[in-house]
């Protein structure tokens, strides 16, 4: 089952409204997470505290009617916690399997860097292939399974950095951050007067899809074409992070095939059946972030990816 790319557009309107009664501001992390339900991507999202990251997360869920799981990451934290583990029933004597919080639509992995590169692991094969294994047999994720991740910059102890092929499965890195004046002056009016923790039902936030029509929605790329020049292009900028002498280590091919396809999403989202230059553009930042590394020259001289990949997009000729 599809759906035309004007339903496309329509649905992604209908889910920034339900997301922006609660959350303020935040637009382009929002467009950034449509794009990624549609490319079957999974996001990270930086940011210092209080930047409503896990709101934001849990409100995106409520929008879309999907099944919202949350892991707090800390460093007491076991593979098993996160996937489950068959449990020996001793009144029928057999084992039977208790799924752990991976097994829904959306994972929040709130504070993902506080847990050791081991269980952080544990996320890798549900990541890339929808699917997680336990004593040997496999159990599958919904189609569209989506982690959203959290970390906070600030924090430099008791934290553990995300291995490449860790950072590699997630789609974009989103940097979240604080709001303007007029922004947190609508905070502070829309929830001074709270108490407790905001919670997506406290703002009559609707399911405007479930997973069907997000299925329907994501089977809708297949009619965004990417013509052989938009291929080229991509191409050559994820080639330019190789032989920048800033980097030490440059994007991989499947950063290519992910800016290519998020590309095609976020085609779909404007109504477009095609792709244009500055879909690439737009992304591309989120894209290749955390897939490139510093030279140690680069980081002395206090040089950021950001800026390097915004250098590359200007010197790398785009297809007219």
């Amino acid at each position: 089952m599809t759906i035309p790319l004007d339903e496309v557009r329509t649905l992604a309107s209908a889910i920034r409204g339900e997301v922006a009664k609660a959350v303020v501001g935040q637009e382009e992390v929002v467009e950034h997470l449509l794009v990624a339900l549609l490319a079957e991507g999974h996001v990270l999202l930086e940011g210092p505290p209080g930047t409503a990251k896990t709101l934001l997360a849990q409100c995106f869920a409520a929008s879309l009617g999907l099944d919202f799981g949350r892991i707090q990451f800390t460093p007491d934290l076991l593979p098993g916690d996160i996937l489950g583990s068959n449990l020996f029933n001793f009144q029928t004597s057999q084992f039977t399997l208790t799924r752990g919080p991976i097994f829904c639509d959306l994972l929040l992995a709130d504070e993902i860097n506080r847990t050791p590169p081991k269980t952080q692991a544990a996320l890798l094969e549900a990541m890339q292939e929808r699917r997680v294994t336990l004593d040997g047999e496999t159990h599958a994720l919904p189609s569209h399974f989506m982690v959203v991740a959290t970390q906070n910059p600030i924090e430099s102890q008791g934290v553990y950095p995300l291995p490449e092929a860790q950072l590699d499965r997630f789609l974009f890195k989103l940097l979240v951050p604080y709001p303007t004046a007029e922004e947190e002056a609508a905070i502070v009016d829309r929830f001074g007067q709270r108490l407790g923790p905001p919670r997506p039902s406290d703002f009559g936030i609707a399911a405007v899809a479930d997973a069907a029509r997000i299925d329907a929605a994501g089977a809708a790329l297949d009619q965004v074409t990417v013509a052989p020049e938009i291929v080229d292009y991509v191409v050559r900028l994820v080639r330019g992070t190789r032989e920048s002498a800033d980097l030490s280590s440059g994007a991989s091919p499947r950063a290519a095939v992910a800016l290519a396809g998020a590309a095609r999403a976020r085609a779909a989202l404007e109504g477009r059946d095609y792709v244009v230059p500055d879909d690439v553009k737009a992304l591309a930042t989120a894209v290749l972030r955390h897939r490139l590394v510093l030279s140690p020259p680069a980081e002395i001289e206090g040089r950021l990816v950001e800026d390097l990949v915004g250098e590359l997009i200007e010197r790398t000729e785009a297809p007219r």
